[in-house]
């Protein structure tokens, strides 16, 4: 299902997979299948989305991003890609995050370029994500500090 007010450009788009009102997916965006992209969400060209992923609503996803298998994006979620942004001054090529499988991100939670979120984390809402998350915890806060394992 593709909203009629969507630019969904990919043929990279797999079964079962919903995105909703106002949203943008670029040609290169490769999205798995079951997923659900809530309204006013952007996704770029240098992204893959796994299967079963949720992104909810107002989520930009830039070039440099890969998200796992059964991972939770919440909402107003920010994910930044370039360490050192300048007006029309674009790196050769962007970080590289990994949000690894089934970790879920809480809402309004920023996630710096670079960072590897670990399999089954969560990160509390809000939070800073300034370096690596570990495989199976918890981290809050800004910065994001482990508070405990899952």
């Amino acid at each position: 299902m593709i909203h009629e007010y969507s630019d969904v450009q990919t043929i990279n788009l797999g079964d079962g997979t919903r995105v909703w009102q106002y949203v943008v997916i670029l040609p290169g965006a490769k999205i798995g299948k079951d997923c659900n992209i809530c309204s006013h969400c952007l996704v770029e060209n240098d992204v893959i989305l796994g299967d079963r992923v949720t992104v909810k609503s107002g989520v930009q996803i830039w070039d440099g991003i890969t998200i796992e298998d059964d991972v939770f994006i919440g909402p107003n979620v920010t994910f930044a890609n370039d360490p050192f942004p300048r007006s029309k001054k674009y790196p050769e090529k962007f970080s590289k995050t990994i949000i690894r499988e089934g970790a879920s991100i809480g809402a309004n939670a920023t996630i710096l370029p670079g960072i590897k979120v670990g399999r089954n984390s969560m990160i509390g809402a809000g939070s800073v994500v300034t370096k690596d998350v570990p495989d199976f915890t918890v981290v809050i806060g800004n910065p994001a500090r482990v508070i405990r394992k899952i």
